[in-house]
């Protein structure tokens, strides 16, 4: 069965640095694009950042510098190290995975990812 599970969300002070950490298993992990989203109440879910199978990346203007994503293909396992929070972080952060692609590069839109975590909450306090 396809899954996805998130974790290290929580509550965390402004300048804080957690990792969260993404489990997938049940479909061909190589053969997707992976990223990790947020939605914030009443905004639309956006991107945080994009990784394909080969390690090449991507971000949200606004985590650019700050957040770095990473996976270790071997145990089918996504990372995002946030670092320098800020409360505009405040968000639900979701795992997803797009593919199998047939494509080159990964989709900033949030419809295009087939799979989904059920996601984890960060709070950012000043």
């Amino acid at each position: 069965q396809v899954q996805l599970v998130e974790s290290g969300g929580g509550s965390v002070q402004s300048g804080g640095a957690p990792r969260h950490t993404c489990s997938a298993s049940g479909f061909a992990y190589s053969k997707y694009f992976m990223g990790w989203f947020r939605q914030a109440p009443g905004k639309w879910r956006e991107v945080v950042a994009l990784i394909s199978s080969r390690g090449m990346t991507k971000y949200a203007d606004s985590v650019l510098s700050r957040f770095t994503i990473s996976q270790d293909n071997a145990k089918n396992t996504l990372y995002l190290q946030m670092l320098s929070l800020k409360p505009e972080d405040t968000a639900m952060y979701y795992c997803a995975a797009d593919g199998p692609y047939d494509y080159c590069s990964p989709s900033w839109s949030p419809a295009q990812y087939t799979h989904w975590g059920q996601g984890t909450q960060v709070t950012v306090s000043s």
